[in-house]
């Protein structure tokens, strides 16, 4: 029997997370919900597959690798919440060579005007030794409404799993501690029945393959953008050479428009003008050797 230490609030449930695909390691626990109480009130819900934990290039320590679940391994009696924020705090009663390894979750609400809802993010999560901490991890991207849980396959420092846990630049050492959560979800607001509410996962939608045909796509709009507008392009020059070749391009100046008004028409001895402008208007004059009264 693993050991079990009952806080004075706080107790742990174990239940099955969300179904998830079974896998073949046999060395692997089932997946169990620690549940942090206070009061009688929810208010902490945490669950994960497997935590990795490594100190420099040592042999990774598998806290889930035990003939113990994860619930009755670790124990919550540090852990508190309140309204603005919930601190989750694991501490491990077999953790092999680190003794008195504890894992600390800092969750903090906030409201956003935009969304117009409160949120929690996960603040920072760090590692500590005998109640002395050892590492600090910020995150920027672990973060769900305050009526969601939030779920990732992978939460890690390492860059193969995307890296949401960054080491703090204020604390040197946490760059020699490498971490890692398997089927990782948390909850820190709004908790009823002991259950998890519905998740936010991390999944991204741009994976490789979709990102690949996004720019392929983009490509391809552009091309035929600029094959539309060669077209239009050249029809309206072959418009504009087309005006320029026509008569019609040329206007007639003044002189020549006077030489039109009256063009001579001789024959049989008389001697005709026509007027050409304005057409509608036209006028024969007829000139006479003698004018009889």
């Amino acid at each position: 029997m693993c050991a079990f230490i009952q806080g004075l609030y706080y107790n742990i449930v174990r239940k099955e997370t969300l179904t998830r695909e079974v896998t073949n390691e046999s060395n692997v626990s089932p997946p169990s919900i620690i549940n942090v109480t206070t009061s009688g009130n929810t208010c902490i819900l945490f669950g994960a597959k497997r935590i990795i934990i490594r100190f420099k290039n040592q042999t990774q320590l598998d806290l889930t690798n035990t003939n113990c679940s994860l619930y009755d391994n670790a124990d919550v009696e540090e852990s508190h919440c309140n309204e603005e924020n919930s601190t989750l705090t694991l501490r491990f009663l077999k953790a092999g060579h680190l003794k008195g390894l504890a894992l600390r979750f800092l969750l903090v609400r906030s409201y956003y005007k935009l969304s117009v809802q409160n949120w929690y993010k996960l603040q920072s999560l760090q590692i500590l030794l005998n109640h002395s901490v050892q590492a600090t991890f910020n995150t920027s991207k672990i973060f769900a409404p305050i009526s969601y849980s939030y779920h990732c396959q992978h939460v890690s420092s390492l860059q193969k799993h995307d890296a949401l846990l960054v080491p703090s630049p204020a604390q040197s050492r946490s760059r020699l501690w490498d971490v890692t959560f398997q089927d990782f979800q948390i909850q820190g607001f709004n908790t009823e029945d002991g259950e998890f509410a519905y998740a936010k996962d991390c999944a991204t939608y741009f994976s490789p393959a979709i990102l690949m045909g996004l720019v392929m796509s983009l490509i391809l709009l552009l091309v035929l953008a600029y094959a539309l507008h060669m077209l239009i392009y050249l029809k309206s020059m072959d418009r504009h050479y087309q005006r320029k070749c026509s008569a019609t391009y040329f206007p007639k100046t003044k002189d020549s428009y006077l030489e039109d008004e009256r063009e001579p028409l001789r024959g049989n001895g008389r001697e005709f003008y026509e007027l050409r402008q304005p057409e509608y208007c036209r006028l024969s004059i007829q000139q006479c050797a003698s004018v009889s009264h």
